[in-house]
């Protein structure tokens, strides 16, 4: 694959990370400060938000498949020779650490005797960062029974994107927190509390992780047509199909809890998702290159993720927005802090980059000067 094409390819993975995190980040800054009397369906706007909102979080976790899945597999190393192997368990126990850091419930570090039940279901509660890790420690493991058993990584990927997908719904009914320990029971379901269980969100990741091997395995191959419309074409038909079925098990009402209320969702969340990947691997077709901090928001992902957060919604030692400003701003108020949040998020990641830089001139300077005494003496 020549350079132009390899510089194709990564302006496509980073308009896709970078449309997941800005996504991401205004939909948090947008929950957080807009008064209640506006969110309601009646309004063409939070409608259009609602909606928009309901395929942030499959974007984002269907991209961090896709990336990771793609920079594993596009050396083509045996497993234990891949350094993505190491790469990506490191990055599993950080995700996971962030996770429970974030959510810690109380300043005494190991002393829980002062925490309430309802503060340890919060603790204990599955959110983006729990899944991506376990979702990234999956692809590691097809990764390796593919290998060993020669059984084709795409239909292991498919396979367990309908197993999180079809269980999703019995697991549903099923009281895990009776047979499992708490923080167990809150990866399978959403009676503890948790915002993405792995029951169906895991299926996300690996359906992502299933692009990102086709995309490995055929370098090249966004910047042709075929595979944009291709993209779109199975990204329609699962939409469509997804509303089929919701017909066909009569689900007929389309309330505020449409996001959650039929077993077919997944599949129509896909199906935009991949109509999604499809649109923007037409974009990158005719992009040359990206706006530098567009291309940094999506390479700093994590960071963005955790400190967004932490001034939203503040961590155990420290309150957040949420607290004293929930549900306090008008609808262009509302606005105005979505774009001072993506703004402190660029500005952010611009420092951390330059930060870098610095450091990495000061490290060849110094090991350049150990070269120069070393010819001198």
């Amino acid at each position: 694959m020549n350079s132009q094409n390899q510089n194709n390819r990564v302006i496509y993975l980073d308009l896709l990370r970078a449309f997941a995190v800005i996504m991401m980040v205004q939909g948090h800054t947008m929950h957080t400060f807009l008064m209640e009397e506006y969110r309601t369906l009646d309004s063409a706007f939070y409608s259009i938000w609602h909606m928009m909102r309901g395929f942030t979080a499959p974007i984002f976790m269907f991209t961090a498949g896709c990336v990771f899945a793609y920079l594993f597999k596009r050396k083509n190393l045996p497993f234990f020779e891949n350094p993505r192997v190491k790469k990506g368990l490191i990055r599993f126990l950080t995700l996971l650490s962030l996770g429970y850091f974030l959510r810690y419930p109380t300043h005494k570090i190991i002393d829980f005797s002062e925490v309430s039940y309802q503060r340890m279901l919060s603790f204990v509660s599955v959110d983006a960062l729990h899944l991506i890790a376990f979702g990234i420690l999956f692809i590691i493991a097809v990764e390796y029974v593919s290998e060993k058993l020669k059984i084709k990584d795409s239909y292991l990927f498919i396979g367990l994107t309908l197993f999180f997908f079809v269980l999703a719904i019995p697991f549903r009914s099923i009281n895990f927190i009776e047979i499992l320990p708490l923080p167990v029971a809150a990866y399978f379901n959403y009676d503890t509390g948790s915002f993405f269980p792995l029951f169906p969100w895991a299926g996300y990741v690996l359906s992502g992780a299933y692009l990102g091997y086709h995309l490995a395995k055929n370098p090249g191959i966004y910047l042709q047509k075929f595979f944009s419309y291709n993209l779109i074409l199975t990204g329609l038909i699962l939409i469509g199909l997804s509303f089929l079925l919701k017909i066909t098990l009569e689900f007929y009402v389309i309330n505020e809890n449409f996001w959650n209320a039929y077993p077919t969702l997944p599949y129509f969340r896909i199906g935009v998702v991949l109509l999604l990947n499809g649109l923007i691997s037409l974009i990158s077709r005719s992009v040359n290159r990206l706006p530098k901090v567009v291309n940094l928001l999506g390479r700093h992902t994590l960071s963005v993720y955790v400190v967004h957060l932490i001034i939203l919604y503040g961590w155990v030692f420290s309150p957040g927005f949420y607290y004293k400003f929930s549900k306090t701003l008008n609808v262009f108020e509302s606005i105005g802090a979505v774009i001072i949040m993506i703004s402190l998020m660029s500005g952010m990641v611009l420092l951390i980059e330059k930060i870098k830089k610095s450091r990495n001139i000061k490290l060849n300077l110094y090991l350049f000067g150990k070269k120069i005494k070393a010819l001198v003496h």
